[in-house]
């Protein structure tokens, strides 16, 4: 029997788990784009107050993780990513949710993204019920010199 997916979130994240994490992170973020993070730069986001990293495992193999920052009522979701072999198991889905039920439990009133323009994660995030409420043209560069937009997300949480 496969194992069931685990989600571990922590706000001191360990040197294991910033290794699961950049695992699936460097096979999950096309070289193409330049949006992977170093290991220092995820451990950097760790030190600072507010911020989470959830990772999702099958057993003891990494298959996703996000990255989320919340600090004066707002949460920010910076990295999410599922491996390429675990993608359409609902694995960032549940990830996402845990990230939202998260931000809503440190007092975030709202919870942001941003994402590079036909990113195929866009569908994930509007089936969860973020919406766009910005478009900046060409503002990522990719590492062949190429431009992309970036789409800015918003979704209210929790129920005043």
């Amino acid at each position: 029997m496969a194992p069931d997916l685990t989600i571990r979130v922590s706000m001191q994240a360990t040197d294991p788990d910033i290794a699961d994490a950049m695992k699936v992170m460097k096979a999950a973020f096309p070289p193409q784009y330049g949006e992977a993070w170093s290991a220092p730069q995820l451990s950097g986001m760790m030190s600072l107050p507010g911020s989470l990293l959830a990772i999702a495992r099958l057993g003891d193999i990494p298959v996703g993780f996000a990255l989320l920052r919340s600090i004066a009522g707002e949460a920010e979701l910076l990295l999410l990513a599922v491996h390429p072999d675990h993608r359409g198991c609902n694995h960032g889905r549940r990830l996402l949710d845990r990230c939202m039920n998260e931000a809503e439990g440190s007092g975030a009133k709202a919870m942001f993204l941003e994402v590079r323009s036909g990113n195929p994660a866009i569908h994930l995030y509007s089936k969860a019920g973020f919406f766009q409420y910005n478009h900046r043209p060409d503002y990522y560069v990719g590492s062949n010199g190429e431009r992309f937009d970036a789409l800015s997300y918003k979704i209210m949480l929790g129920h005043d």
